[in-house]
């Protein structure tokens, strides 16, 4: 059976001399593994749409519960993501948030058009692309992050706050327990969700350092990429 598809490829593996096996991310059918043969010989026609970031409608062929690609038409190639060393890390941690949440045959529309968008700002950029998206990501999940007044209180947050790893709120430290948070990081994540305000390089670094233990406790996993960005920007004190 061939079928179509839009399709963001995840990550990939090498396989037999000239083949490479991709994980697809696709809008039809969620999380998909197929191979494409001979793409990594010099001259190969899919070269382009077996590289990670490659946006693409993909034609497939499935036989026995195997997927094979024999045909792409690319959308996006995200070629620039490749020519600066923190856009790539940026990006690359898209793709692992993407592969972390999904499981084969997962679909999510919302995921799908939130991680395309988080690659073009990534490439042009934009400063909290990666904060939008790893909070619209933890949300898709059943994680989502508020960033409102105290939910224990209702005081308005202002100076020194936790945030709890648990619930996915920022408290007062007086009312829960939490992790420490600075205000820079709840009124980074609090603009993010709202779409609206300026956000600091300090904000936006502390915010991704957050969501990024948020995202390991909640599910276990890690984002190394996320580590590898975060260590080539400016520390927060």
């Amino acid at each position: 059976m061939e079928w179509k598809t839009d399709a963001l490829v995840l990550r990939t593996a090498d396989y037999g001399e000239y083949d490479r096996m991709v994980t697809l991310f696709t809008a039809a059918r969620g999380k998909i593994g197929a191979g494409m043969k001979g793409v990594r010989r010099a001259n190969a026609k899919l070269k382009f749409a077996a590289q990670p970031f490659c946006f693409a409608e993909y034609v497939l062929t499935e036989r026995g519960g195997r997927n094979t690609v024999t045909g792409a038409s690319l959308h996006e190639g995200f070629f620039g993501l490749r020519c600066d060393l923190a856009a790539m890390y940026a990006a690359t941690a898209v793709l692992e948030t993407c592969d972390g949440l999904l499981y084969e045959g997962m679909t999510s529309g919302g995921l799908f058009v939130s991680a395309v968008e988080a690659l073009r700002g990534i490439e042009s950029g934009e400063r909290g692309a990666l904060v939008k998206f790893l909070l619209a990501a933890l949300a898709y999940a059943g994680y989502p992050v508020s960033a409102g007044d105290c939910p224990v209180c209702g005081k308005p947050l202002a100076g020194r706050m936790a945030f709890d790893l648990s619930n996915g709120c920022f408290v007062c430290p007086a009312c829960a327990e939490g992790v420490p948070a600075s205000e820079s990081t709840y009124r980074t994540i609090r603009a993010a969700l709202k779409g609206e305000g300026e956000t600091s390089e300090d904000g936006t670094v502390r915010a991704l350092r957050l969501l990024g233990a948020y995202y390991a406790h909640q599910t276990g996993g890690e984002l190394p990429s996320l580590t590898e960005y975060l260590s080539l920007l400016r520390p927060a004190p």
